[in-house]
């Protein structure tokens, strides 16, 4: 597995049950995983010669983030490596540009958007935002007929600003992403050197996530759609199943998820991040080629878990059961603060709520870090919701009592 991150800690977790051994290319020692997998390699995978010497007596490449060079894995298949998911597509989680123009070639519904080349040009996109012109799929085309009328955004006297400007490549948590509200504004994201994309600023309800798992032989299972709350543009809780989400709906979530990781050809886990409009319509705002954070409720709400199933996945075996063990599980991410001392937290966490699953990274704690994640389920949505609220607020000092 080439990251060292918490995915690939958490992922190696559900290889040991089936006695998978993991090698791991990280960027340090004290790297989540590096921390718990016995074999690691340490060593910078944007290095071709790196990358190669690490694959020798791999079964299968694997990633805990989409951003080893395209090029370099389509040398690795030449080598002969099988790499899972393959470059052909995790370069559509790699590149912004790319994910949007093959969603448009396949008919999936997306925010309106098109590369800019410079402030004044995001300028003249939000124009055509609010005067409805812009690429993207219209609400009467492919899955229109779940809502009709104007895009959300539309003219709200501004020249179509706010639109959101998000750079190509290496975005995450909110990084790489700002929401601008003129060309002045619009400066900042131009200054990487990179290419730009702008998208409209979608008027929605609430974010969702379809999650589902391929395996090279077409084989696929599809999570329950769930509900994401973002705080400052990272992810902050996740309640599964999505409360109040329309059987349909869910169902085509659901069915989109799975062309779209058909059509790409995806082996292992996506994530297909949505937007739920006001007026009831789902549009596609990310993909996520690996196990992520809205599926990490699984680890102890599913049958079996995102990360059983990547691995299941990527090694060409059965896929394991999707289906919910509890009418409802939230995840709540725990972020560093100001108290370090997590340790002597877990005191008052486990004898509060004796249900509680507590999955720390071990990370340094720094204030806004993903240090871990909760789990909390029952049949009771509030009070499953407030657990996991309560413990992750303690463990991140936020909470005293």
């Amino acid at each position: 597995m080439v990251g060292g991150g918490q995915l690939a800690r958490m992922t190696h977790e559900a290889g040991i049950p089936l006695g998978i051994k993991f090698k791991l290319l990280s960027d340090t020692p004290q790297d989540s995983a590096a921390q718990v997998v016995s074999e690691v390699v340490v060593g910078d995978y944007r290095d071709l010669d790196t990358l190669r010497a690490f694959a020798r007596g791999c079964d299968v490449i694997t990633f805990d983030h989409e951003h080893v060079p395209t090029a370099h894995l389509r040398a690795l298949e030449a080598d002969g490596v099988p790499v899972r998911p393959g470059p052909d597509a995790l370069v559509h989680a790699q590149d912004k540009g790319v994910m949007r123009a093959k969603l448009d070639a396949i008919g999936v519904p997306c925010p309106r958007h098109r590369i800019v080349s410079d402030p004044e040009d995001a300028a003249r996109f939000a124009a055509e935002v609010a005067g409805g012109g812009a690429m993207g799929v219209p609400p009467g085309g492919a899955w229109g007929n779940l809502g009709e009328g104007r895009w959300p955004g539309d003219g709200d006297g501004s020249g179509g600003f706010p639109v959101v400007l998000k750079t190509v490549r290496g975005g995450y948590d909110g990084k790489g992403v700002w929401v601008v509200r003129s060309s002045k504004e619009a400066e900042e994201p131009f200054r990487a050197g990179v290419p730009v994309l702008a998208e409209e600023k979608v008027d929605f309800a609430r974010e969702l996530a379809a999650n589902i798992v391929r395996s090279p032989h077409g084989q696929a299972v599809a999570y329950p759609v769930v509900e994401s709350i973002q705080v400052d543009g990272v992810c902050d809780t996740v309640i599964a199943p999505a409360p109040g989400l329309d059987p349909e709906l869910a169902g085509h979530a659901q069915e989109l998820a799975l062309r779209i990781g058909q059509e790409l050809g995806v082996v292992g886990h996506l994530a297909v991040e949505l937007f739920e409009t006001a007026d009831g319509r789902i549009l596609v705002n990310e993909l996520a080629m690996r196990p992520h954070n809205s599926g990490h409720w699984t680890q102890d709400g599913a049958i079996t878990s995102q990360f059983a199933n990547h691995v299941r996945a990527v090694l060409d075996l059965p896929l394991g059961d999707p289906r919910p063990r509890a009418r409802w599980t939230v995840m709540a991410n725990v972020l560093g603060g100001d108290y370090p001392d997590m340790y002597s937290a877990y005191l008052h966490c486990m004898a509060r709520d004796p249900q509680l699953k507590i999955h720390m990274y071990g990370k340094d704690v720094k204030p806004g870090r993903k240090v871990g994640h909760v789990n909390t389920y029952g049949d009771d949505l509030a009070e499953v919701r407030e657990r996991a609220a309560h413990a992750a607020g303690y463990l991140r000092g936020t909470i005293t009592e």
